[in-house]
């Protein structure tokens, strides 16, 4: 018996059939191949812009690191974007930044840190065959020294005014459109697997059930009777 399906299963008989095509309908589309790691933002509006296309764009996996600034998030702007990813937080070590960027190496991503001030390669020539961590820096100071020499490479936006940088959340979109659409293109396994499928719906329809909580436990308790 697969527990999980079993719970899915019984869970979905509380959403409707039209949130549950969604449901069935967005998950093909989300990815793990590419995910994206945010430096101590500070200023919420960036920070939920950011949230907001990672949903559009189809990225399961959110990583935030908070060494001097605490991540906010304006549900105005997410429009509830946050509820549908999986928000991995660090803030609990001396270095957090190290503990994100060694444990994402360690599972199989490059580091990939965007800036302006690195000549290495643009947006639309970054190789995609491994899995990729795309870092975005706080809006003043950018990247922290320490993720730019753990760094296994640099990815420029093409910029053609006076203007020094994009702002954040705009330089977030603009790489993600560009490496979702060459990922959705290429014949790379970029989608979740069957199991991560599963684990995803099921924080969805967690997410979506008022009382989740008590209704999943009432329902394994009367499987144990």
């Amino acid at each position: 018996m697969n527990n999980s399906k079993d719970l899915i299963y019984y869970l979905s008989s509380f959403v409707s059939d039209e949130r549950k095509a969604k449901f069935e309908q967005v998950i093909q589309y989300r990815t793990r191949h590419i995910t994206v790691v945010l430096e101590d933002l500070y200023q919420p509006h960036n920070a939920s812009a950011v949230l907001r296309s990672c949903d559009c764009f189809g990225i399961q996996d959110v990583h935030i690191i908070e060494n001097k600034n605490t991540y906010k998030v304006n549900q105005d702007i997410a429009l509830g974007s946050s509820k549908w990813l999986n928000l991995i937080t660090y803030k609990k070590q001396v270095d957090n930044s190290r503990t994100c960027i060694e444990g994402l190496k360690k599972n199989g991503y490059k580091i990939i840190v965007t800036s302006p001030h690195k000549e290495d390669c643009s947006i639309q020539e970054l190789d995609l065959t491994c899995k990729t961590a795309l870092v975005f820096g706080t809006e003043l100071k950018g990247i922290s020294t320490e993720i730019m020499e753990q760094a296994d490479g640099f990815v420029k936006l093409p910029m053609f005014g006076f203007t020094e940088s994009f702002n954040i959340s705009v330089s977030a979109a603009l790489c993600l459109n560009s490496l979702i659409y060459r990922l959705h293109q290429s014949t790379i396994d970029w989608q979740l697997s069957n199991e991560e499928k599963e684990q995803v719906l099921l924080i969805w329809l967690r997410n979506s059930i008022r009382s989740s909580k008590l209704i999943e436990e009432d329902y394994i308790a009367r499987l144990k009777k």
